[in-house]
């Protein structure tokens, strides 16, 4: 077994009113299955992306004449009576809309009675293959439960089985979620439950408030022994094995559904492995597209092990491999390229009214998906893009109704079925820069794959709507450079207006971040236009916005203003880090492109970790360390990762918005919400730290943190299209470069990393010639060895 993509628990689930947040989670892209690990009593959470509750939808009212008025505020200086103009208009009108919640779908409760206390229990998930076992010893006979959700038949697979002359008795029940999954009162839970058996299969459902069924539907086959039936579940008695394949469905009438699931269960082989190994090779295909291996040590230890090393000090190497690991595992897990994309929560969520719940284009979405294109899993994204455009109605409805301009406006939090803005709290309405930082996404994918069609048919038009709304929004000032106002530096609060934790007003003039958006926008679309020979005609006004937008502003310490306007002091306690949006996520300024500007960025970075610990959370610990390791500063990204470790990472290796404990890193909250951002976003740190590209060129190892002396990665996916695999023995002296073209001939420069200054000055360039025939049949291979270059292939 590759312990390396093991994740082992030696404890069940165990947060008390709460223990899905512990589970063990399993998924396909579309279906979620997070397993409790009970031996006696177990429970499987079963989610779908497609069931949502609670929302509520009302007619956007065109608020758009009270946007003077924001303006003459904000010029006035009247900044806090201008925050909510826009807000209180908006309630004037009666407009009370509501972002739906993901709702639980059911458990699967499966009883196994006891006959010994238990011993040598073991929880694992492995993340090659997606399978969850809960195993343990009852007297002289080992029991484990294995279960995966398969991405070939759309199901949840379990299989029980033992070793050992005791046989197997278990009863199972499919019902509500657990109802005490809540932190506020007034849940109104789905009516209607209904559980019945017949035959060889379990049926449920319960009704949708807005009266359609959800449920599903479990085929048990067992060998050996006999089956009873009650009210209180279906039980085998006496097998010797048992297989259980589930089912689901997310709306219909349940008469005429469970009629469906039992032609699609009878079209499926009732057999654990064969399932299994239809599964493994799509979600193989994925997970194993890139690798991480730092040869690091103590990789058969569990989770909990892990983590106190963690504590005590320096993180293990085991546990920043499982944690890159992870990351990829969960995104595969819960996104798919025709799916919805993956929310705060993935597919494992059991509160029924989950904090944040929902796709938040502010920063996390984007984190989410920053490890996919470097990490070689590019279709992962087309989920987010199929998302977008479904809802583009809605967006140009709340560029008109909101500002009154052409295009679109892409609240930072929405929900599947709805683009309006649902959310109206100022620093909501007042972001504009949602849909130019998802157009980064479009632009980076086509720079990725070279897929011109995508960039013709998707792309352009979709920045183009971006561009149409800067158009209309964008006013001039006194020396002829744009204003942006109102603006937003998510979520942040002016030093001048900021009264402590917990108080916000964010309502200002021309934040960097706005301007750093637009100017990789327009880049962007002129590039494209270019290429493709579309919008020609417009590309002289995006020329002309490109002058407009005003030069990036110093501090008197030298760092990146986070707003460009005088009016507004600047506020480093605080997790986002909107400002250095040119060095990452952007690729506008390089330490090559700008060496005084990039310098700028990095004070900033390093001013923001130094004032604002315990203002940080778990997912801006990840941002920060994808900033160190753009900046090339490895030993601090990974700091910034072994803060996490310590802070926001649960026994199961999920990470969480914020620690729960009181030990001073980050936001005080009452609660600490799931957020897997910070999962994801590990993962692309690790990726930021061994490859950096733009078109044309390749940054090798930029930021390798010391310690890791050994290792191997790839292939990662560079922009360009570009296959890059690396090994490096630092004690050897010897770094191995293999490069892929996947887009046919092309020249790059290859920049070596530091580690290699004996061979030349690390910031000289050399050029490769990769051949198109040499490259498709013989990949380029490159050893770095001293001063010396040897180029096969």
């Amino acid at each position: 077994m590759n312990t390396k993509h093991l994740i082992s628990m030696n404890y069940p689930a165990s947060w008390w009113r709460s223990l899905w947040r512990e589970a063990l989670p399993s998924g396909n892209g579309r279906i979620g299955a997070a397993v409790y690990g009970g031996v006696h009593e177990e429970t499987v959470l079963l989610n779908h992306e497609d069931l949502w509750w609670g929302g509520v939808t009302m007619p956007l009212p065109d608020v758009s004449d009270r946007l003077a008025e924001v303006r003459r505020l904000l010029n006035e200086g009247q900044a806090p009576e201008a925050d909510k103009v826009l807000s209180d208009a908006l309630k004037d009108h009666g407009y009370q809309p509501k972002l739906a919640s993901p709702l639980p779908l059911g458990d699967l409760k499966i009883f196994m009675p006891l006959r010994r206390a238990f011993r040598s229990y073991k929880r694992t998930l492995q993340m090659e293959t997606g399978e969850v076992s809960v195993s343990w010893t009852d007297g002289d006979t080992r029991y484990e439960r294995r279960l995966f959700v398969s991405r070939a038949a759309d199901a949840v697979v379990m299989d029980i089985r033992k070793w050992g002359p005791h046989s197997i008795e278990a009863r199972l029940r499919m019902q509500l979620h657990d109802k005490r999954d809540v932190r506020r009162s007034g849940i109104v839970f789905p009516e209607g439950e209904e559980m019945k058996s017949t035959g060889d299969t379990i049926y449920y459902a319960a009704q949708h408030p807005d009266g359609s069924d959800f449920g599903g539907g479990a085929r048990v086959i067992h060998q050996g022994g006999h089956t009873d039936y009650g009210q209180e579940g279906f039980t085998v008695k006496n097998a010797e094995s048992m297989l259980v394949v589930i089912k689901l469905f997310t709306g219909g009438n349940r008469q005429a559904e469970w009629r469906r699931l039992d032609e699609e269960l009878s079209g499926l082989p009732m057999c654990y492995d064969s399932l299994l190994s239809a599964h493994v090779l799509e979600h193989g295909r994925l997970f194993q597209a890139m690798e991480f291996d730092i040869a690091a040590v103590g990789r058969e230890l569990s989770n909990e092990e892990l983590l106190m090393q963690a504590y005590q000090g320096e993180t293990p190497d085991a546990l920043i491999e499982k944690m890159w690991a992870y990351g990829r595992y969960l995104l595969i897990s819960s996104s798919r390229a025709e799916g919805q994309p993956c929310h705060l929560y993935g597919l494992w969520f059991g509160d029924y009214d989950a904090v944040w719940s929902f796709h938040m284009v502010n920063e996390n979405l984007q984190m989410m998906y920053w490890q996919a294109l470097s990490g070689n899993m590019t279709e992962l994204l087309l989920a987010v893009f199929n998302y977008m455009e479904k809802l583009m109605d809605d967006f140009r409805v709340n560029a008109r109704q909101l500002y009154g301009c052409r295009g679109i406006f892409i609240p930072a939090p929405s929900v599947p079925g709805s683009g309006l803005l649902k959310h109206t709290s100022p620093h909501i309405i007042h972001w504009t820069g949602g849909a130019g930082w998802v157009s980064q996404h479009y632009y980076d994918y086509y720079l990725h794959t070279g897929d011109l069609v995508f960039l013709r048919e998707r792309a352009l038009p979709f920045m183009r709507e971006v561009a149409l709304f800067y158009e209309d929004f964008f006013t001039m000032d006194d020396d002829g450079y744009w204003m942006s106002s109102p603006s937003n530096s998510p979520e942040n609060t002016p030093g001048n207006y900021w009264k402590g934790p917990g108080m916000s007003m964010g309502t200002t003039m021309n934040a960097t971040m706005d301007f750093a958006i637009a100017k990789e926008l327009l880049t962007h679309l002129i590039e494209g236009a270019q290429i493709t020979g579309m919008y020609l005609e417009d590309i002289s006004t995006w020329r002309q916005m490109l002058e407009r937008i005003p030069p990036y502003q110093l501090t008197e310490d030298g760092a990146v203003r986070e707003w460009m306007h005088p009016y507004y002091e600047e506020n480093d306690h605080h997790r986002h880090e909107s400002h250095v949006y040119p060095v990452f996520p952007g690729t506008e300024v390089t330490r090559e492109s700008d060496p005084i500007l990039y310098k700028a960025f990095v004070k900033s970075i390093e001013k923001r970790l130094g004032l604002g610990l315990k203002e940080q959370s778990g997912w801006s610990l990840a941002h920060m360390a994808n900033n160190y390791a753009r900046m090339g500063q490895g030993d601090s990204a990974l700091e910034c990762l072994e803060t996490l470790a310590r802070s926001c990472v649960m026994n199961n290796l999920i990470t969480l918005h914020n620690d729960w404990r009181g030990m001073g890193i980050g936001v005080d909250m009452d609660w600490a919400p799931v957020q897997l951002d910070a999962n994801m976003g590990w993962t692309s740190a690790i990726q930021e730290m061994l490859l950096f590209s733009i078109p044309g060129e390749l940054h090798i190892l930029p930021a390798l943190p010391a310690r890791w002396r050994k290792g191997k990665a790839g292939p990662l996916l560079a922009r360009g299209g570009v296959e890059c695999t690396l090994e490096w023995d630092v004690s050897e002296e010897r770094l191995d470069i293999v490069l892929r073209s996947t887009q046919g001939c092309k020249p790059i420069d290859l920049l070596l990393p530091e580690a290699a200054v004996g061979l030349r000055d690390s910031s000289d360039k050399f050029e490769l010639k990769l051949r198109q025939v040499a490259i498709s049949e013989a990949p380029l291979h490159l050893s770095v060895i001293l001063r010396r270059v040897r180029l096969e292939g």
